[in-house]
């Protein structure tokens, strides 16, 4: 069996923000009634982690459980635990109307770190969200796009911002955000 290789193969940008290929990184999407006992049962069991509020991510470490949709959740996870984890949920999920799929090697991960609203300038160049803190607080999930693609972000931590998008737009969503942290593009927005 071949080792998992994320896109970019841990690529990184320093600038005014260092940008990293987060590598390979677990992720299970789970559609279904999030009200469902059940369903968060077998999905905070998966990652570990509490259950997020409404538009909520909850992460400790490499362990995460973020809310996508009224009826998504993605959970993260390392890769190698990824598939375990669909069959445990599965099997968790028995007689419960829900879909549990691996999309990890279908979408890639990126942690852009350095001053929060530096950060926070960065995306705010490339997204039509609101990238203000009282907009997009630490532990919210934010569904937009990054110029042209559609993307998840959330801040882990002021200083720490996680970006997950498609796989096949990896390369796309770097340059992006590499170009977006060039040293001497700084706009002072949110300075």
């Amino acid at each position: 069996m071949s080792e998992p290789v994320s896109a970019l193969k841990g690529a990184s940008f320093e600038g005014i923000v260092t940008v990293r290929d987060f590598g390979p990184r677990g992720m299970v999407t789970v559609r279904g009634d999030l009200s469902s006992a059940k369903l968060r049962d077998a999905v905070t069991g998966a990652a570990g982690v509490g259950f997020p509020a409404k538009a909520g991510a909850v992460v400790d470490g490499e362990r995460g459980l973020a809310w996508m949709s009224p009826d998504e959740l993605l959970v993260l996870l390392p890769h190698g635990d990824a598939a375990g984890a669909v069959g445990a949920m599965l099997a968790a999920l028995a007689g419960e109307h829900a879909l549990v799929a691996d999309v990890s090697d279908a979408r890639a991960a990126f942690r852009v770190e350095g001053d929060g609203r530096m950060i926070r300038e960065v995306l705010a160049k490339l997204t039509p969200a609101d990238m203000r803190t009282r907009s997009l607080p630490v532990g919210e999930m934010r569904r937009t796009r990054l110029a042209q693609v559609p993307a998840a972000v959330f801040f882990h931590a002021e200083g720490m911002a996680e970006v997950i998008c498609f796989r096949s737009v990896a390369v796309y969503v770097f340059g992006l955000l590499q170009n977006a942290a060039t040293p001497g593009s700084e706009v002072g927005y949110f300075g």
